[in-house]
């Protein structure tokens, strides 16, 4: 078949990736969709088990780190479009192991874009390399504020400094090279599949096995939830509508503390389940907080909502539930993705 296009997917077995692979697999059967994962401990085949077997569908594993690799892909499919989500992204796991973040997220990104301008040579009609970024980069806000796609850099943890440098290379492309490129930064997001290293499914699993429930320091850092489904969507509209050159910030317009989520987790959980009312609360556990720990990340969405015409449409209390319920229903995924790897990894972090 003569495909419209062909785009490459990096990251497209994990959490948010896999969401928008099946997005885009199933809204444009005249695109070639590659799905380049490395399937590191967060990347699951399984997630992508609905288009596995659809024609304009392909999965490929390898390293955006590698070179060579890249270069060979590249020359084979000529790739019109990239989503660039491959990335290490738990802050936890940045502090213990920042050189592998750095080389992850730099050098994969700048491998990446090395490609792209090397088979554009310089045709870049109709192209564009689409970087997925975060809110982390821009640091820490206090009790009033938002972030906006001009504040500041300020970045706290290896992961988001990593992420930081990368937005950057990005934008040096643009401007040096004329390289057609977006930017996005994105609240926290949630839903199904996500990998339970995340507060989510974190304290879900826990919940499901009744172990405690740890939040760091004393529970008031303040996030903005984002519902996976209606970032993905967003993700859609920027890359067929976006300017290249620009950045769009996506939140979910739903600020909370850390331990209002707790409790609503907890409660949602006893209510599906049919515990005693507040049996989930009894398990929290303060715990030592992470150091550098942001207090609070709010978006300023109002770009992509007045220019590109996109909205959250998922509510907190329908978005929580229907994550809380996935779990629940998809017990046998929780017990697959739960290794001993990340047994070692939980112990280490949130039992010492």
């Amino acid at each position: 078949m003569n495909y419209k296009k062909h785009i490459l997917i990096t990251g497209g077995a994990g959490f948010i990736g896999s969401h928008l692979t099946i997005l885009l697999v199933k809204k444009y059967p005249q695109y070639s969709i590659i799905n380049l994962d490395k399937l590191t401990y967060a990347g699951n085949l399984e997630n992508l088990k609905p288009i596995e077997n659809k024609p304009n569908y392909q999965f490929i594993k390898g390293d955006i780190c590698d070179n060579e690799f890249l270069e060979g892909l590249f020359e084979k499919y000529q790739f019109d479009g990239i989503f660039h989500l491959a990335a290490e992204s738990h802050v936890d796991r940045s502090i213990d192991s920042p050189n592998e973040f750095a080389f992850a997220n730099v050098i994969g990104t700048l491998n990446l874009l090395n490609q792209c301008r090397k088979y554009w040579k310089e045709n870049y009609v109709d192209k564009l390399f689409y970087h997925i970024s975060t809110d982390e980069v821009y640091g820490s806000l206090g009790d009033t504020g938002l972030f906006t796609e001009t504040t500041p850099y300020d970045p706290r943890s290896p992961y988001s400094a990593s992420k930081a440098s990368s937005d950057h290379f990005v934008r040096a492309f643009f401007h040096t090279y004329g390289l057609p490129v977006v930017i996005s930064n994105c609240s926290n997001n949630y839903g199904p599949l996500q990998f339970p290293e995340k507060l989510i499914p974190l304290m879900i699993n826990n919940l499901l096995k009744n172990k405690q429930l740890p939040v760091y320091g004393d529970g008031k850092n303040v996030r903005d939830w984002l519902y996976v489904g209606d970032h993905v969507e967003a993700m859609d509209v920027i890359f067929h509508n976006g300017i290249a050159g620009e950045t769009y910030n996506i939140g979910g317009d739903n600020e909370m503390q850390n331990i209002e989520l707790v409790h609503l987790l907890c409660d949602l959980t006893d209510g599906l389940l049919n515990r005693e009312k507040g049996h989930g609360r009894k398990l929290i556990k303060f715990v030592k907080d992470r150091p550098g720990h942001d207090r609070r990340y709010a978006i300023d969405a109002s770009k992509i909502k007045n220019e590109l015409n996109w909205h959250p449409k998922t509510n907190s209390s329908e978005g929580f539930r229907k994550t809380v319920e996935w779990y629940l229903n998809n017990q046998e995924w929780l017990k697959k993705v739960t290794s001993g790897q990340y047994r070692d990894y939980y112990q280490r972090f949130y039992e010492a």
